[in-house]
């Protein structure tokens, strides 16, 4: 594993990949965003030609790319699986589909194992170490690719083959619904006399405390809702848990209306802007500023 091929150099895949490089591997990274490849190659990389040759070089290859459609372009319509030789594994970071996961390790060249391993912990997470990595395989596969993993965080073994995916998968679920609530909790206390910072105080020492409400409300609080990651990732995360949905055989009621919660955010605003626009809505329904002052760092620079 002392050569790593690294497709997908965007908000996580290139801090992901300059950590890989400052902890001693041999990198070989592509992205078609050369900016995003110049950036990596700085910070000790070697430049692919393109996937392939990313593929084609790499004991070990991970891609980081924001949907399955671009799994499917880059791994099967462009080729790069077929590169990989037996004893290479590759690893999936990217939030994907769990049965489109298993499907193409069946079109692994023979002997090419396959996890996956999609992240969670925001930019900050990934410039910092600090992800928590939902790893899906075998055994055997986890025992070779997690210690390189826990160069980027903490390495959760989560079962066979796709489980990594619907664990993050969960762990989004329960996300988007915290993210879909703040902002309503934010305009029923303001909407009845209570200041922004007193709720965001008390939210954060009760029981009403988690990820969103210590991590997520400063880009609320800065009105740049996190253009670091996009309603669009959020529709495409909530669509991915929507099928998981229906091997339940009873009703999510909360993540229904997390997901048309979202959908109405993202009619209003459009798909590119940032996920906690969420949020926004309710300011400009109820006529509220979630505005409050503060040296509110974005997360990607902490």
């Amino acid at each position: 594993m002392d050569t790593i091929g690294f497709i997908g150099l965007g908000t996580m895949g290139g801090p992901m990949a300059k950590r890989l490089a400052a902890a001693g591997y041999e990198v070989h990274a592509f992205d078609i965003n050369q900016t995003a490849l110049d950036t990596v190659v700085a910070a000790g990389a070697h430049r692919a030609a393109d996937a392939n040759d990313a593929a084609r070089k790499a004991d070990l290859l991970l891609t980081s790319l924001p949907r399955p459609d671009h799994v499917q372009a880059v791994m099967v319509d462009g080729g790069a699986l077929a590169e990989l030789s037996a004893g290479n594994v590759w690893v999936d970071l990217t939030t994907n589909r769990k049965e489109f996961v298993i499907e193409l390790a069946g079109q692994a060249p023979a002997g090419v194992t396959v996890v996956d391993s999609p992240v969670t912990g925001a930019v900050d997470g990934a410039r910092n170490g600090k992800l928590t990595l939902f790893a899906g395989g075998a055994d055997a596969d986890l025992d070779r690719v997690v210690p390189v993993l826990e160069h980027l965080g903490r390495a959760i073994r989560c079962g066979q083959l796709g489980t990594g995916n619907v664990t993050k998968l969960v762990t989004n679920q329960l996300w988007f619904i915290h993210a879909a609530s703040i902002g309503e909790g934010f305009a029923l206390g303001m909407a009845n006399g209570v200041e922004l910072a007193v709720l965001w105080d008390a939210i954060k020492d009760s029981v009403g405390d988690s990820f969103v409400a210590r991590h997520d409300a400063p880009s609320i609080f800065a009105g740049h809702y996190d253009p670091s990651f996009t309603l669009d990732l959020c529709m495409k995360d909530l669509g991915l848990t929507m099928e998981l949905s229906d091997n339940v055989g009873a009703p999510l009621p909360m993540t229904q209306q997390a997901h048309a919660t979202f959908k109405r955010a993202t009619d209003r605003y459009g798909p590119d802007v940032g996920e906690l626009h969420v949020a926004k809505h309710l300011e400009d329904d109820a006529n509220l500023s979630f505005r409050l002052e503060g040296d509110w760092v974005p997360h990607w620079e902490a």
